[in-house]
């Protein structure tokens, strides 16, 4: 069975890292085309984080994080990373990475990982 799990959230200070990680596994991991970060905040709609191709090195970045987020990944481990930088008490959301596939933009979901900065 597919599936994306995360792991590395937690609570962080204002200007702090954290790193997320995102291992896929099953079927999915023989069509994966791009992996993402998105991030849903109390009360506000999932908004997209940034995005990377699985073969090449393009990536995209909200303007919100640009400059402080770095997506990658390891493809032997199937697995894509989010280092996160300079946090702010606004990146504080849960942070969900998503798989697509060459048919379907966004095809997978993992379940979620909280993400709190204090300031």
């Amino acid at each position: 069975q597919a599936q994306l799990v995360e792991s590395g959230g937690g609570v962080a200070q204002a200007g702090g890292q954290l790193r997320l990680s995102c291992e896929a596994s099953g079927r999915i991991t023989l069509r994966l085309y791009r992996m993402g970060w998105f991030r849903q905040a109390p009360g506000k709609e999932r908004e997209f984080v940034a995005a990377i191709l699985w073969n090449g090195s393009v990536t995209r970045y909200s303007d919100s994080v640009q400059g402080r987020f770095t997506i990658s990944k390891d493809k032997a481990r199937n697995t894509g990373f989010l280092q996160m930088n300079s946090l702010e008490p606004d990146d504080t959301a849960v942070y969900y990475c998503a798989a697509g596939t060459p048919t379907r933009d966004w095809e997978l979901w993992g379940q979620g990982t909280q993400v709190t900065v204090s300031s």
